[in-house]
């Protein structure tokens, strides 16, 4: 199904996400158990088929997006354009990810969570060809000043502009960038205007949620992502309010070529609104790590202790969720 929006519709007055929840918990009591194991392959596997079981018995309608199977190279049931839900309940676009931070798991670093979100049908952007994109991120305070040209100016100047609206020194900002051979440049630009640089191996969603969740550790987040990652973390910075600016990236000339003949366009710039059409967004996250958001995964015999996350677009609503669950 392509993205039609005119097809966006109100999805219903139930809180999802606390529906939401229980799959990234399932996929976070999955995947905990392979946190450095260094097998990262069968972690998504079986925390894939966690989160599924609990996304496919929900009474909705629900539409992948955009999968990871031409990023990973490895399909699951949730690769592009699957159904999921028992088909009863309201029309949604949905995009997961069972574990952001793959690598982080397998090594047993922090920051690996699993994710989850959806909106109305139509309401998500859906370049299904393309598998990266560039993205800004900043939190409300800055996000009215977020404009297209910040994509393209010089990393001192969006600094600048950040560092006047937060009312900081350049040298007291941090900047989450993923640690990318293709970031080098970036990297030294922004040390070069003197701001620091928060360097993570992957996770960037789990990026977005640090520069727009209240007191964020981050102050802005740029580089090159996948852009399943990308359409995610967009639904939570518009839950809270932030600004977000993203283009498709590619990164191989496979990857440009099937955009091409896609008629995609790489020289779009979108925001958070454009990327995300509706406010009636629901988006949850489980730590599965320990992480600066996320408390990971506790085993306990025969219990386990998880802290989860749950956003709610329409009211703004911020929930945090430790929760105790019997393993069986």
């Amino acid at each position: 199904m392509p993205n039609a929006p005119s097809m966006v519709k109100v999805v219903t007055s139930r809180n999802l996400g606390l529906d939401l929840v229980r799959a990234t918990e399932a996929a976070a009591l999955a995947a905990g158990r392979y946190v450095g194991l260094d097998h990262p392959d069968e972690a998504d596997h079986i925390a894939g088929d966690a989160m599924y079981q609990i996304l496919n018995s929900l009474d909705m309608d629900g539409y992948i997006v955009t999968g990871e199977e031409l990023k990973l190279g490895m399909h699951s049931p949730f690769d592009t354009g699957a159904r999921i839900g028992t088909g009863k309940g309201p029309m949604l676009d949905v995009v997961v990810d069972p574990i952001e931070g793959r690598s982080l798991l397998a090594s047993g670093r922090s920051g690996a969570i699993a994710a989850c979100a959806v909106a109305p049908v139509g309401s998500m952007w859906a370049p299904q060809q393309a598998i990266y994109m560039e993205k800004i991120i900043v939190d409300a305070e800055v996000a009215p000043a977020l404009v297209p040209e910040c994509m393209d100016a010089p990393a001192a100047w969006t600094l600048a502009l950040v560092a006047r609206l937060k009312k900081k020194d350049i040298h007291d900002l941090v900047v989450f960038v993923l640690d990318r051979p293709r970031h080098a440049e970036l990297v030294d630009e922004i040390r070069r205007a003197g701001a620091r640089v928060m360097l993570r191996a992957a996770g960037d969603v789990a990026g977005a949620l640090l520069v727009v969740a209240p007191n964020g550790r981050a102050d802005m987040l740029m580089g090159v992502g996948g852009v399943s990652e990308g359409i995610m973390a967009a639904c939570a910075v518009r839950a809270l309010g932030g600004g977000m600016l993203g283009r498709l990236a590619p990164q191989s000339d496979v990857e440009r070529e099937e955009i091409k003949i896609a008629g995609l366009s790489t020289r779009q710039i979108l925001s958070a609104r454009e990327i995300i059409a509706s406010d009636n967004i629901f988006f949850a996250a489980t730590g599965i790590t320990d992480g600066p958001l996320l408390s990971g995964v506790r085993y306990h015999g025969k219990r386990a202790e998880t802290h989860s996350l749950i956003l709610r677009g329409e009211t703004g609503t911020r929930r945090l969720i430790y929760a105790e669950h019997v393993l069986r």
